[in-house]
């Protein structure tokens, strides 16, 4: 597919509708779809369509300036792409694609240790922030092997994730006997199963990188995380995908930011899809915001340029968002300007695109 250019996407919908039209029917599945009954995916969404702006207005906001400060570096908002795995099934080369989208963009992204590309590959096509993101396969050796060829690469952060110990039943792959070809039969899961509270303190102990945890969704593990010296306490449910009938993340951000109390920065994701959304998590009381899908249907649709289309479009929303709000910064944001409300769609994975006009049966069951 030729690059795409600003004229060819104005909207959001339209880069996931491009996206619907260039995968097929697993691929499709795989990117929308999460575990079991998918409660966990649509509280997500959920979460975020149960609260309602409070905007003011008369306030000049001639001059609006989201920029947010991440791991020394200067980015346009605070949102940052989540690790994804398989990436090159959306496109060939998927991590380097990423990697060039998110540096011209200039925003933070990171990257999985379930990308063909390699973590070597991906920092040398990276102009910008980046973060290796790992799954434990192997013994503390194997884990310090990665570390250090991060390190090496010049990541900026090295991040664990921790709500993977069992690999979830996503029956949409299973519905379509859909078996993922980057997966393969990996060994060494019974790593990830077996990492604990003692590994991350080794690692906190033995090398010298900012430390992330993803997948942190109760107080109680917001606390240890900090008690374990960790840089960022990220709060996520890897996006429905792993327990059923979790709680959306922001319903559970409260409690995490008050757990953390200043200790590390905080990240969310899960069901991050309009520049309102972003907006709304900030004012929650994350630091960071992390977008998952979104970004995916930017690079299924046109590579690089569809991934810093989707972050130019989500920009402009943040941008107008605060606006309307009445403010020119995130640092003006604050409780004030949320209030519970009644949500006016039934969530689902895309529920924030009204105007896709999909055909039902390839993302509602």
């Amino acid at each position: 597919m030729p690059e795409t250019s600003e004229n060819d996407f104005q909207t959001l919908h339209e880069i996931v509708r491009a996206a619907h039209g260039v995968l097929d029917r697993n691929l499709w599945d795989y990117v929308t779809g999460a575990t079991e009954t998918e409660t966990t995916q649509r509280r997500n969404r959920l979460a975020l369509d149960r609260l309602g702006f409070r905007p003011r207005v008369l306030r000049d906001v001639s001059r609006i300036d989201p920029s947010a400060d991440f791991l020394g570096y200067r980015i346009p908002s605070p949102v940052l792409l989540a690790p994804v795995g398989g990436l090159e099934s959306l496109r060939m080369s998927g991590g380097v694609a990423v990697a060039e989208g998110a540096g011209q963009a200039g925003f933070p992204f990171f990257l999985s240790s379930v990308t063909q590309s390699g973590l070597e590959a991906v920092a040398a096509a990276a102009t910008g922030p980046k973060v290796f993101q790992l799954y434990v396969r192997g013994d503390e050796s194997w884990v310090d092997d990665h570390a250090r060829r991060a390190i090496e690469s010049g990541y900026d952060a090295f991040c664990l994730t921790v709500d993977s110990a069992i690999y979830s039943r996503r029956e949409r792959d299973i519905a379509n006997r859909f078996s993922k070809p980057w997966r393969g039969n990996t060994p060494g899961m019974e790593y990830q199963a077996a990492l604990n509270w003692d590994q991350v303190h080794r690692f906190r102990s033995k090398h010298a990188i900012p430390l992330i945890l993803k997948g942190i969704a109760t107080a109680e593990d917001a606390d240890l995380a900090c008690q374990a010296g960790v840089d960022m306490v990220y709060v996520s449910n890897h996006g429905g995908r792993q327990l059923d009938h979790g709680v959306g993340s922001l319903d559970v951000l409260p409690e995490i930011v008050q757990a953390v109390a200043g200790r590390a920065r905080i990240v969310v994701d899960g069901g991050i899809s309009r520049g309102s959304d972003v907006v709304k998590a900030i004012i929650a009381g994350a630091d960071y915001v992390g977008i998952g899908r979104l970004y995916c249907y930017g690079l299924a649709a046109a590579g690089a340029a569809g991934v810093v289309r989707v972050l130019e479009l989500l920009q402009e929303e943040i941008v107008e968002c605060l606006g309307l709000l009445g403010v020119t910064s995130m640092a003006e944001l604050d409780a004030s300007f949320l209030r519970p409300a009644e949500p006016v769609v039934v969530p689902h994975a895309l529920s924030a695109f009204p105007l896709l006009d999909l055909p039902p049966q390839r993302y509602e069951r």
